[in-house]
């Protein structure tokens, strides 16, 4: 099966021809944060005005913040029981 190269959208592209998704993909980055990144970067080559990209970009930030809150609250509850049930309260 042969693959094909799927062309990238020119927005997506910067200086020195480096990709949005090579940017995400250097930093290791999740999803809400990759989004944001890449929405960010595109914001003023994609559209006149950049305020629609730049509103999604803060969305996915406000969802990554909202996960590592859970994250957060679900580590103190974890350790809050585990104290309980050691008698360790």
């Amino acid at each position: 099966m042969s693959k094909t190269k799927v062309k990238t959208p020119e927005y997506y592209n910067g200086r020195n021809n480096y990709t949005a998704k090579e940017v995400v993909d250097n930093f290791n980055l999740n999803y809400h944060l990759g989004t944001a990144c890449t929405y960010i970067l595109r914001a003023y080559k994609k559209h006149e005005n950049p305020d629609e990209d730049i509103q999604k970009a803060i969305d996915h930030l406000t969802f990554e913040l909202e996960r590592l809150n859970y994250i957060k609250q679900y580590n103190r509850n974890r350790d809050f029981s585990d104290h309980i049930i050691a008698g360790t309260e």
